[in-house]
């Protein structure tokens, strides 16, 4: 069945259920927009599912990814579904509280409405009540935080100037495909992708993106540099933005440790008290999945973030790190860090994969070994994020509003 946008086209002949007129513009219903939200579904989770199987059987994640990058005539595939989704589907969508929307209300809380002001000062509190214990203190993220509440307070004076002089938080958006942050005037966006879907995006291998020295310019001299960036990008100064968005990102690859990467790449690309936004996709009620959640959360503070929101959606998980530290460790891998950012198909077959999301299947027992493996690793000690508690939305966000999410 071909898809057909709202009055795009006109036709003639007999339709199902009536007579369609030349001249008239064409309707789908909404089953027939369920199956072509089906079909471009389809390819996308065709192409995780490829990814997926190439690495069971071979195991070398390094040698997957550069095959996968060389096979064009797939990634174009998948970049117009993507595409597609978004603009056929998506877009037509308006209830509930979208991922994009998210990150955007968590930035402009964050930096415009005096959330990091806040975070700063709860800070400066935390470190004069640990002050007498820094020096019997084993958490690898305190060992390495050499941020104190006085530089950062510093970090705050100096975002605020920039804001003040550009007016932009300026953003990354890896895997971006549509560059849906490019609307928001208070961005300065850098969308990126391995086969952008439209040409504001920047061609860019994140995994293999090299790392430079820091800029010594102004921000308006900052904010030009990101302004006029060569396509393709091969390499990007560190701490050159405010946010990196990670938005249904992560679990396209195969590999926990090239999650990890991508983490730790996205820490040396925010300045200090940057934002790492992280959405996930999870289809299953709000504690089914809360192992692997805490899991994460120890992982990436681990590199050097502090969680500073998490809120579970009917469909995906969405949260925030903030990051508090300049500098990592560099013992973290043989700690068993990287193996945290584990997703539910890492234990599964392919066969299996259609019944992960289903709220009433138990854990494996192979996954149960798995988890308290990792779990046996862990600190002895959970950090608290900056929000508290986790959070869930009341909000309604149905399947139909960003088909996608099922994927997980």
């Amino acid at each position: 069945m071909e898809f057909v946008m709202e009055g795009s086209l006109e036709v003639a002949g007999a339709a199902e259920g009536g007579i369609c007129h030349a001249s008239a513009p064409v309707y789908f219903s909404d089953c027939d927009r369920k199956v072509e939200q089906e079909k471009l579904s389809g390819v996308v989770k065709g192409v995780h599912r490829k990814l997926r199987k190439k690495y069971k059987e071979v195991g070398d994640f390094e040698k997957i990814w550069r095959e996968h990058c060389k096979d064009e005539e797939l990634l174009s595939e998948y970049a117009l579904a993507m595409k597609n989704l978004a603009d056929g589907h998506w877009a037509k969508t308006s209830e509930g509280e979208g991922r994009i929307e998210w990150c955007r209300s968590v930035c402009q809380e964050y930096f415009l409405n005096g959330g990091l002001k806040q975070m700063l000062e709860k800070d400066e509190k935390r470190a004069k009540l640990s002050l007498p214990s820094l020096s019997l203190c084993t958490d690898p993220i305190q060992k390495h935080d050499d941020a104190s509440p006085a530089d950062s307070f510093k970090s705050l004076e100096e975002l605020t100037r920039l804001l003040h002089l550009s007016g932009k938080i300026r953003l990354l958006d890896v895997g971006s495909c549509f560059n849906p942050f490019l609307k928001f005037d208070e961005f300065l966006t850098v969308g990126i992708d391995i086969v952008p879907a439209v040409e504001s995006v920047y061609k860019c291998d994140f995994l293999n993106l090299q790392l430079q020295l820091p800029l010594e310019l102004s921000q308006d001299a900052v904010d030009a540099f990101l302004m006029q960036l060569s396509n393709p990008i091969d390499a990007l100064p560190k701490e050159l933005f405010n946010v990196v968005v990670f938005s249904l990102l992560l679990s396209y690859f195969p590999s926990p440790y090239q999650r990890w990467i991508c983490c730790k790449k996205a820490h040396e690309l925010l300045a200090l008290n940057g934002l790492l936004l992280i959405i996930t996709p999870d289809s299953s009620h709000q504690n089914r999945h809360a192992l692997m959640m805490k899991s994460w959360k120890v992982a990436i503070e681990s590199l050097g973030f502090k969680r500073y929101k998490y809120v579970k959606y009917s469909h995906m998980h969405l949260i925030a790190f903030r990051k508090i530290s300049i500098k990592t460790t560099n013992d973290l891998v043989s700690q068993n860090y990287p193996e945290m950012l584990y997703i539910p198909q890492d234990f599964s077959s392919l066969e299996d994969e259609d019944y992960l999301d289903s709220p009433s299947q138990a854990r494996s027992d192979m996954e149960d070994e798995q988890l308290a493996s990792y779990f046996s690793e862990l600190p002895d000690s959970v950090y608290d994020s900056d929000s508290g508690e986790s959070q869930s939305s009341s909000i309604p966000f149905h399947e139909t509003d960003d088909p996608l999410l099922l994927l997980s």
